[in-house]
């Protein structure tokens, strides 16, 4: 954002984040022109995000940004839903407003007739002065409600609006949408979890190739999808700051939202944070935009450094969201930012699912790519250095990445080597095979390209072994020949996995499919591991695992 391209080169996130307010003065962002709201108080709700700029000017007391704004004139758009921690009990419901509107609120209920519950909404507000010669300065207004014990597997309707804007109206009521809450907690004791299925991409941005996508999702009818970070490219730059190259647009965020709204009105939305959500003009670790945006769960090692990082636990799946960005050898701008907390954090979690028998499968979702083999940015030695050796410890079931614009699926991997071949079609069982890594990062970015052919179902070219390479510390690109790239698809595309529980004792499986963005299916294989195993943390005992369910 403003910051020369050699010089952020060698900045922190949060040097930029410093270089940034100095040269954008408020002084000098009010002689432009700029309307500087972070701490605007709008509709009687303060905007207390982490993303506000700097404080404002308190406007006279007779005086309110929204004085002549009628709101019956302003329509709430760009919803988006997510879980809260627990999500057969709790969701967030986000929106956004093109101005200041007042009074917020969302109505909710079990029948859209009776939308009797009205919750006041939370105002997280955004200035974004002209940081390029050419640029405008923007004002967003962002708004989030929590709901807090809700009764589990029930279907909602909720509608959004404020003052002058009454989504239970008969005017607004075709606003109106739905949400549904997980299955409870522990709901399978007796009997297995139904079955259900969630989606996964990342590197999405704003296109037709986006929008197709989200098309071909809605018709999968997930019950969450996974966004594993690159959301919407507001900075294309991607250093965590906005050269000459390239100009940071805060307004294609509005784009974004508007184009996900179809998909995110309906299915929580659940994001990881990558490289190109790095936006140092809000905050020191450059996340600050997000977190007026988002409204994720604060349940990891620190919401306030890494927001971005949180569990959730949905059925028989235990999700990990990871911020790439802390252990990133590749773009170092918030290399260390919580200083091995993150890690440890990881390490924790994954112990706890695998110790909690009502979870069967692990998945970890998050931006860089722990094994690639693109031209592009190929592989993370970071990831590899941090967290693979935890991955395999617990042996993950699934993990997914994306920064690389492609589909590419290793087979099973232990130790950086194969440890199982799985062509398409195949069964795997990552307790004694290891884990497969799945690339999906075609969600709508320009695409890359690999050195290899490209290798998916219904055509195959297979290749015993790639010349490739992995970042390692320095930002060096470390060679290596590897044998574990299994299929590569360069084309728009995106994951389904569809989850079976079974019954103790028995085998549950997910079938991770890969489609592209028209429906064709290019890659397909089964993960299956036996309902109610968990990890008895004595690693003597039969390999650490014990067939726990019913034990608490």
């Amino acid at each position: 954002m403003g910051v020369p391209e050699k010089l952020a080169d060698r900045m922190s996130m949060a040097e930029q984040h410093e270089y940034l307010r100095s040269k954008f003065s408020r002084r000098k962002a009010l002689r432009s022109g700029a309307i500087t709201v972070g701490a605007l108080a709008v509709g009687g709700v303060l905007g207390t995000g982490t993303a506000s700029a700097a404080p404002a000017t308190p406007a006279p007391a007779t005086k309110s940004a929204t004085d002549g704004i009628d709101g019956s004139l302003v329509a709430p758009i760009g919803r988006h839903l997510a879980f809260g921690a627990e999500p057969d009990t709790q969701f967030r419901i986000s929106w956004q407003v093109p101005a200041p509107v007042k009074k917020p609120f969302l109505r909710f209920g079990k029948h859209p007739w009776a939308l009797s519950h009205k919750i006041e909404a939370e105002v997280r507000a955004l200035h974004t002065p002209a940081l390029t010669p050419t640029g405008t300065p923007v004002d967003q207004y962002y708004l989030h409600v929590s709901l807090d014990d809700l009764h589990p597997d029930t279907t909602y309707y909720y509608g959004v609006g404020h003052e002058g804007f009454d989504p239970a109206s008969q005017q607004a009521i075709s606003t109106l949408s739905t949400f549904r809450t997980a299955p409870a907690r522990d709901w399978r004791w007796g009997r297995p979890y139904e079955p259900f299925t969630f989606t996964a991409f990342g590197d999405q941005g704003v296109s037709a190739h986006a929008a197709g996508n989200d098309h071909v999702i809605l018709a999968q009818k997930p019950s969450f999808h996974l966004h594993a970070g690159d959301i919407c490219y507001a900075d294309p730059w991607g250093q965590g700051q906005d050269a000459d190259k390239a100009a940071y647009n805060a307004t294609t965020w509005d784009a974004f939202l508007a184009q996900t709204e179809t998909v995110s009105s309906k299915i929580p939305w659940m994001v990881s944070y990558g490289n190109h959500d790095m936006e140092a003009w809000y905050s020191h670790n450059g996340y600050g935009g997000d977190s007026a945006r988002f409204f994720l769960p604060d349940n990891g090692p620190d919401p306030r450094t890494a927001p971005g990082v949180y569990s959730f636990k949905y059925g028989n799946v235990g999700v990990i969201s990871l911020d790439a960005n802390d252990v990133s050898y590749e773009i170092p701008a918030n290399l260390g930012i919580t200083a091995g907390k993150q890690t440890t954090w990881l390490d924790r979690k994954l112990r706890e699912l695998r110790e909690d028998d009502t979870v069967d499968f692990i998945v970890v979702f998050f931006h860089h790519c722990a094994f690639s083999t693109t031209k592009a940015h190929a592989s993370e030695g970071g990831v590899r250095e941090a967290w693979v050796p935890l991955f395999e410890k617990y042996r993950v079931d699934l993990v997914i990445n994306g920064h690389n614009h492609v589909y590419e699926r290793t087979d099973a991997i232990l130790g950086n080597k194969v440890s199982k071949a799985v062509p398409s079609g195949e069964t795997i069982e990552p307790a004694k095979d290891g884990i497969v890594y799945v690339t999906a990062g075609a969600a709508g970015r320009s695409l890359y390209s690999f050195d290899a052919p490209d290798t998916y179902e219904g055509h195959e070219h297979r290749v015993e072994s790639i010349d490739t390479y992995h970042f390692g510390k320095g930002q060096v690109k470390v060679t290596e020949t590897v044998e574990w790239s299994r299929v590569r698809y360069t084309g728009y595309s995106f994951i389904k996995v569809d989850v079976t529980p079974a019954y103790p004792g028995r085998k549950s499986s997910m079938k991770v499919t890969a489609l592209a963005e028209d429906g064709t299916q290019i890659d397909h294989y089964t993960i299956l591991r036996k309902a109610g195993e968990c990890w008895d943390g004595d690693e003597d005992d039969n390999d650490g695992w014990d067939w726990g369910w019913g034990r608490r």
